[in-house]
């Protein structure tokens, strides 16, 4: 299937690792131009590299998003470079642990600086572009803005207000045909997610127990499942797909305990 994807400038938060890089390299397979905008210089040119080894595009933008004008300079830059901007993932962001208890009022506030304010900032300035060129907001979100997990009051509560924003934008942009949805994986192998198991005194049987309760075949899903659905939905073949919630998880969250 042919997503008439080629030549689309399509911005890509987070994009130097873990999901963000897998969204990167599907679109520079469909023959977009992916424009990575991470804080980790050395492993977005790594990614870079690769593509335009392979004969891709691909352009690299270094900033730390938790600053508003990063967000803008972001933009301008990739309009700059490319004259034009296509579609915008808003991917960047990690589950950084800030609960109730054990957190604070400022701490939770800086969480939702590095997980949430920056979708905003993003979407605010590529927006006079976004019109320009009819295009689509993919927002990254995650399974415990639905079901919780205790202890991270911060990135979850942000997850909650990207999926909000995803139907308000959504809702918003209709004039301007701009399609608007949200991607929310579970269990997703990523560097962040392997950082996680380390914790636990035996990272395998917690993961051996996690995959254990994942109804479609046990196993994790990947990060090239999570690109296939983001980039078919920036695609025009999935032209009047607006202000959905996509879980990508296996069954993960809305199927039947019973069943594991």
């Amino acid at each position: 299937m042919d997503l008439q994807l080629k030549d689309k400038v399509i911005i890509v938060t987070g994009g130097a690792k873990g999901i963000g890089e897998a969204i990167v390299r599907t679109c520079g397979a469909e023959g977009a131009i992916p424009v990575i905008v991470d804080r980790d210089a050395e492993a977005g040119k790594r990614v870079q590299t690769e593509l335009q080894n392979a004969g891709a595009t691909c352009g690299l933008i270094t900033v730390d998003l938790s600053i508003p004008e990063s967000c803008q300079q972001s933009v301008e830059k990739a309009e700059e470079k490319f004259g034009h901007i296509d579609a915008l993932v808003n991917n960047a962001g990690r589950n950084d642990k800030v609960g109730l208890e054990d957190g604070s009022p400022a701490d939770y506030v800086a969480s939702l600086h590095r997980n949430l304010v920056h979708y905003y900032s993003m979407a605010h300035y590529s927006l006079p572009h976004l019109k320009r060129s009819r295009g689509a907001i993919i927002n990254i979100a995650s399974k415990t803005a639905v079901t919780g997990q205790g202890g991270t009051s911060g990135y979850a509560s942000a997850k909650g207000g990207v999926m909000a924003l995803t139907r308000e934008w959504a809702a918003e942009l209709l004039p301007y045909g701009i399609r608007v949805n949200t991607v929310i994986p579970a269990e997703v192998m990523t560097p962040l997610y392997r950082d996680w198991l380390d914790t636990f005194p035996n990272p395998q049987e917690k993961l051996k127990t996690i995959l254990s309760k994942i109804p479609l075949e046990n196993r994790m899903t990947t990060v090239e499942e999570i690109a296939a659905m983001t980039v078919f939905l920036l695609s025009a073949r999935s032209s009047h797909t607006t202000g959905q919630h996509l879980f990508v998880d296996g069954g993960y969250v809305h199927l039947d305990r019973a069943l594991t």
